[in-house]
């Protein structure tokens, strides 16, 4: 762990268009460093989506969220968040200056380690952030590391991530989209109806209410390998959601070595990111209104 002030890396604009800058290593939380306007912020939003999430996010979701003792008028501490995760899961949050390397994001998360961005946005970006800050990580993504099978399906994902690293950017790219399609956007059944599970939309007010309420996307039964072939957007709204039936259907898909998948995969085409196959399970077909041509990856 580095022992310099930790610094705020975000993406750089350039003529060619933005680039990530990535981090390395872990650093301190340095909380006594946060201002008042950083408290704020996290205030702000920390108000704003649980007034929105309940009868939309999962119940495991703000249960655990409520459980592990995140507090709702100043930005948490790492360490006190640890005691709470570790007694449930063994799972620890690291400090992070930003983005990491898709290795070392692997290896993290196959030790029980979920790498936390250390700062929070800036009040002009409340409604829209590029890059994963602290209230992304830490609101949407750690609650759910209480759910024993969910915490146990993200260190199954670590792992894979390591071996697909070794076999190309091929094999690298649909773990990415399951990714995507799980952690960050995912659905879940539940006897009231559709619920949220994926971070990048509980940290969303417009994508809390969108993925659930818009006619617009298409809304498809969780299959591994349709998921692995699908890509996606990550400058709107998704185009298309899809839907598991429980944590343990998501553990069940990642138990086996993707070896075999990854060669059945290999060089077949990708699926848009709004395509709705003859074999999809549909639970809606959105009308796409509204949806951006082209820049889909």
């Amino acid at each position: 762990m580095s022992t310099a002030a930790p610094r705020r890396l975000e993406n750089i604009q350039t003529d060619r268009g933005k680039l990530p800058v990535y981090a390395t290593g872990t650093v301190e939380q340095p909380w006594d460093d946060y201002t008042q306007t950083d408290h704020a912020v996290w205030q702000q939003l920390y108000a704003r989506q649980r007034d929105i999430l309940p009868g939309r996010a999962c119940e495991v979701f703000l249960h655990a969220q409520d459980a592990m003792g995140m507090t709702p008028d100043r930005i948490p501490k790492f360490s006190d968040l640890n005691q709470a995760l570790g007694a449930a899961t063994g799972w620890q949050i690291v400090g992070v200056e930003g983005l990491l390397p898709e290795l070392d994001f692997f290896t993290h998360l196959a030790h029980r380690r979920f790498p936390v961005t250390w700062w929070i946005r800036r009040p002009d970006q409340i409604d829209y952030i590029e890059e994963p800050d602290l209230f992304h990580d830490l609101f949407g993504h750690v609650p759910l590391l209480m759910e024993p099978q969910f915490a146990d399906y993200l260190q199954a994902y670590g792992q894979g991530g390591v071996k697909a690293h070794h076999i190309g950017p091929e094999a690298l790219m649909q773990l990415a989209r399951l990714y995507w399609y799980t952690v960050e956007f995912g659905l879940i059944r539940e006897a009231g109806g559709l619920r949220i599970y994926g971070a990048g939309i509980i940290s969303s007010k417009g994508e809390s209410i969108y993925c659930l309420e818009s006619a617009a996307p298409n809304r498809i039964g969780f299959d591994l390998e349709r998921v692995m072939r699908t890509r996606y957007r990550i400058d709107t709204y998704q185009k298309t959601y899809f839907v598991i039936d429980s944590f343990e259907q998501l553990m069940d898909a990642t138990r086996p070595d993707f070896t075999p998948i990854y060669a059945r995969l290999a060089g077949q085409p990708a699926y848009p990111a709004g395509a709705v196959l003859p074999s999809d399970v549909v639970l809606q077909r959105g009308t796409g209104e509204g949806w951006a041509s082209g820049g889909d990856i």
